[in-house]
């Protein structure tokens, strides 16, 4: 598909135009065809989890070892057929990209973008998000196997709130947990909410769970509960992104009974691995597109 240079093809009847080719984005030797050819591939998975979500790129114009970053703007000279949605903030106006087919995609891939990263609102209510997210962050210090000690202390505490939480791998050295719920509360509901169930963690798992922000109070040995990852206009990887890391890893849905066994590595997921893992167990996150859990509980609690 793509061994030339430079070369135009026609996606879904849109004509997009592929630049680069041969420009190295990984040092061990993954180009710029390799990174349109992976989001080629994984639209079908990928597209259901951002339908509809205003996105940011993050771009590395000339790869992973080049400087990168990040864009909310869609860019004037996209084609007329990527799909914008305004959102207001305090300064300005921003126009954000809506990805909702194959060629967005692919322009978006061609861009540099090797880093997915969408909005926790849908455009049809901006103002109310329909998934929270609690987003476990280790120490320099920490192992990703304290990461999934807590994350198992995260399900419990959701479990205890009558919630069901997603989890995924960040791509990095994290994990990210999806909480879907209904779109009825503000982005400052939702970070209380979520504030809650991290001081619970932390008080359940003070010797490796914490939620100090600021990284000189902040033990290394530690993993940070993020749950201000809920803030309005925050954004972080989503779900199949590719990392702009070594070996090309990608953000990956797991289920519970993996994290049960402290046995993940997250260098497992990868550009090369992914697609047999999805042909073994398919979508695992497929649930989470129709679930709307309520946050009245909580809410009352911290009232």
């Amino acid at each position: 598909m793509l061994m030339a240079k430079d070369t135009e093809v026609s996606i879904e009847g849109k004509n997009v135009k592929l630049t680069n080719l041969n420009k190295l984005m990984w040092p061990e030797g993954l180009t710029k065809a390799h990174l349109l050819q992976y989001y080629t591939d994984i639209a079908p998975y990928l597209l259901p989890f951002i339908e509809g979500r205003p996105l940011v790129m993050k771009r590395y114009p000339n790869g992973i070892q080049g400087k990168f970053f990040y864009q909310k703007e869609c860019p004037s000279y996209a084609p007329e057929w990527v799909k914008i949605q305004p959102i207001s903030h305090s300064e300005k106006t921003i126009n954000y990209i809506v990805c909702e087919d194959v060629a967005t995609l692919v322009w978006l891939a061609n861009q540099g973008c090797i880093e997915v990263h969408a909005l926790l609102s849908n455009k049809n209510n901006l103002e109310c998000p329909d998934l929270s997210i609690i987003d476990l962050d280790p120490g320099d210090e920490a192992t990703f196997f304290d990461v999934l000690k807590v994350s198992k202390v995260v399900r419990q505490a959701l479990e205890q709130l009558g919630l069901k939480g997603f989890p995924k791998t960040s791509g990095a050295s994290g994990i990210h947990i999806f909480v879907p719920i209904e779109p009825i509360y503000n982005f400052k509901e939702v970070t209380k909410a979520m504030g809650f169930i991290a001081k619970l963690v932390t008080q359940a798992y003070p010797e490796r769970a914490t939620i100090e922000r600021t990284l000189g109070k902040r033990a290394k040995d530690k993993v940070y509960v993020d749950y201000l990852q809920n803030t309005r206009g925050k954004s972080m990887a989503w779900t199949y992104s590719l990392r702009p890391l070594s070996g090309a890893p990608v953000s990956t849905p797991l289920i519970w009974e993996e994290i049960e066994k402290l046995d993940i590595i997250p260098e497992q997921f990868n550009i090369n691995s992914i697609f047999n893992r999805l042909k073994l167990f398919g979508e695992l996150h497929r649930e989470m597109f129709t679930l709307k859990q309520s946050l009245r509980r909580i809410l009352e609690m911290t009232n």
